[in-house]
């Protein structure tokens, strides 16, 4: 490809990912209905072509979004029914593997959201992106406190990432370039598997993390959502959190907060980077502005911040290395 085509092919993805990129910040975790186990490998007919049949024929619309994605929904990587992912691929087969995308998700550790279709919608919305923006999209869903308490959650997300590293070659996706994406707990669950080794699965590795809006280290004033999934005896929640081991990870970090989100998630937002600043390893940090409506708060306006170039960015990053 000629350099010209290649700069306008890239300043046209750009476009997209900055309409659409901030989707991935309204992730959360839904309840999977029961499904049956599946393979450790799966094989082609696993694919389901999903219609999608909203009105809204806007940018972000999940009809217009989803043409020509095809889903695998409910694929079970774990033995609870919350243990399964959904896969978003192309309808039109890639020639190449490609970057993978894992949007975990989550507005607290005991999964409460006031509006599940909505963010069933919006979950839909961040894959189709991913997908049309030559990426593979996946989301995990996994157990919830209190149910399932520290480090449930983090042994969930390595489980889902080592079934990954055993079938996203068939989903055409490059397992040496999967990038996690964590909201909210999810953010939490990402950075504790890569801070524990001892929590890690067989080939659960990442290439990249994007952190959002996330509880790091859970302090004395521990919400009961922080309690439900950390445990009430406050002794233990340093050793529970994901100091000292994140500091020492190689794997690249955007690190993301919202300008008007509350004052707790601000300064755990900051300290993570100071610390892992203090540490060398300063991650890429974007502050998402605005809590006034979608527009305002996630960039589409053109007023502020959003993570649609950081993120842009680290994925070609991983592409051009060149991993052998």
């Amino acid at each position: 490809m000629k350099r010209a085509d290649q700069y306008w092919a890239r300043k046209a993805c750009t476009n997209m990912i900055k309409n659409y990129l901030a989707f991935f910040l309204l992730l959360t975790v839904t309840t999977a209905s029961a499904h049956g186990p599946v393979p450790a490998r799966l094989t082609g007919s696993d694919l389901v072509r999903v219609g999608l049949t909203d009105s809204d024929t806007s940018a972000g619309g999940t009809a217009r979004l989803c043409e020509q994605v095809t889903f695998s929904r409910g694929l079970r990587y774990g033995e609870s029914e919350q243990n399964v992912l959904d896969v978003a691929t192309s309808a039109n087969k890639a020639d190449i593997s490609q970057p993978v995308l894992v949007f975990v998700g989550g507005d607290t550790f005991t999964g409460d959201t006031v509006a599940p279709d909505l963010s069933r919608e919006v979950q839909d919305q961040a894959m189709c992106f991913a997908v049309h923006n030559g990426m593979i999209g996946v989301r995990v869903n996994y157990r919830l406190a209190p149910a399932a308490t520290w480090p449930t959650g983090a042994t969930d997300v390595a489980a889902a990432l080592s079934w990954l590293h055993q079938n996203i070659d068939l989903f055409k996706g490059d397992v040496r370039e999967i990038v996690a994406v964590g909201y909210g707990a999810g953010a939490f669950h990402v950075a504790s598997l890569l801070a524990h080794p001892e929590l890690q699965a067989d080939q659960a590795d990442v290439a990249a993390v994007v952190l959002v809006s996330g509880i790091y280290r859970a302090g004395k004033d521990a919400s009961d959502s922080e309690k439900a999934y950390f445990g009430t005896d406050a002794s233990q929640y340093d050793k529970r959190s994901i100091f000292p081991g994140i500091l020492t990870i190689d794997e690249p970090i955007v690190l993301a907060w919202g300008a008007g989100d509350p004052a707790h998630l601000v300064s755990q937002g900051e300290a993570l980077k100071d610390a892992l600043c203090a540490a060398g390893h300063c991650p890429r940090t974007t502050i998402l502005r605005g809590r006034d409506g979608i527009a305002a708060a996630f960039g589409l306006d053109g007023s502020g911040d959003s993570l649609a170039e950081p993120t842009l960015l680290l994925v070609r990053q991983l592409e051009a290395r060149g991993l052998p």
